[in-house]
């Protein structure tokens, strides 16, 4: 075998080499891109990802109330923090309320748009309207919101008998004081006194099943 023959060898060989090794960096490069999180990933750039949060309003806060099945006004407010931390802790997720990368996806839901959120100042409502529940609650109730509807005063049952955070009918609703046509339109707090007062009257018989 001549010099020549040995040196074209050689080459090759290195040309092999070569190609190997590129194409397990470009695997690697995919591998880290995949897992990744950073708003660098979502699309090129951290500028481009935009979150949703307690406070803001759009058709973006729209698009995450229809995807928890709350009442879609716009407006992240209370109860829309409260229930995007309960998905975030159900998937295992940061439960810090906010909509980012990693909730919007869980959520199957596309990249939100600039334009589709309005940051605002909000202002303080009163306490009945806040959206918090009533304080001293018996431990008792919030068993029972919790197995009824997972605490969520917007919940309705798949055919739209039983409604609210205690999934009232709207007759036992209206006979226990309760000032709204529909349990899902009261505050959480104004379904607590209802659902006090209830179980007051009548123990946990009303929640045969999770009494």
């Amino acid at each position: 075998m001549t010099s020549i023959d040995l040196r074209i060898r050689a080459l090759l060989r290195r040309g092999i080499l070569a190609l190997a090794l590129a194409s397990l960096l470009t695997a690697a490069a995919g591998t880290s891109v995949a897992l990744a999180d950073s708003p660098g990933s979502e699309a090129g750039a951290a500028s481009s990802v935009v979150t949703v949060r307690k406070g803001d309003r759009g058709p973006a806060v729209k698009s995450v109330q229809r995807r928890l099945r709350l009442t879609a006004d716009g407006v992240f407010g209370p109860q829309t923090h409260r229930s995007v931390k309960r998905f975030q802790k159900r998937r295992r997720l940061d439960a810090d309320g906010i909509v980012g990368p990693l909730t919007r996806r869980a959520l199957r839901l596309k990249p939100f748009r600039a334009s589709s959120v309005i940051r605002s100042r909000r202002k303080r409502s009163a306490p009945s309207d806040s959206g918090e529940g009533l304080p001293g609650l018996p431990r008792v109730l919030k068993r029972i919101a919790e197995c009824e509807s997972g605490g969520n005063p917007r919940a309705v049952s798949p055919g739209g008998t039983y409604r609210g955070k205690y999934q009232f009918t709207r007759s036992t609703w209206k006979a226990n004081g309760g000032r709204t046509r529909d349990p899902i339109n009261a505050s959480e707090a104004h379904q607590d006194r209802v659902a006090l007062k209830l179980y007051r009257a009548q123990g946990t018989k009303p929640w045969p099943s999770c009494g």
